[in-house]
């Protein structure tokens, strides 16, 4: 089997500011902004700097990122005033976990209940 060849994705614009988006963190490791088509009352997408297309491409290297991707979380869980009644994070791979983009991240989402992770079969 060979390897999927992974591009850029509008990610890495938005990161760049080459497209407007509407980020609410923005640091040296990681990028947060608010996702055009939410899911919940708040969603605000986290994404690394770094261009990892997905979780399987992580390396011991991205250690530090990806610990970054939770502080943010939590800084701006608290900022948007989620903090205390709770929120959840989603990270998804491939197609069978439900990714779209191939550019890792993670879905920050509250602001209400949100109900059971997964619907029962």
């Amino acid at each position: 089997m060979t390897e999927k060849t992974y591009q850029e994705t509008i990610f890495s614009k938005i990161i760049r500011k080459e497209i407007p988006a509407d980020i609410v963190y923005q640091d040296e490791l990681v990028t947060a902004f608010r996702d055009i088509s939410p899911q919940a009352k708040t969603h605000i997408l986290i994404i690394p700097n770094k261009f990892i297309p997905t979780v399987n491409h992580v390396t011991a290297e991205d250690e530090q990122t990806l610990g970054r991707l939770f502080t943010a979380a939590a800084k701006i869980a608290q900022a948007e005033g989620i903090a205390e009644n709770g929120y959840r994070l989603i990270v998804n791979c491939n197609q069978h976990g439900g990714q779209e983009v191939f550019h890792i991240h993670m879905h920050l989402v509250g602001g209400e209940p949100l109900g059971a992770m997964l619907e029962k079969k």
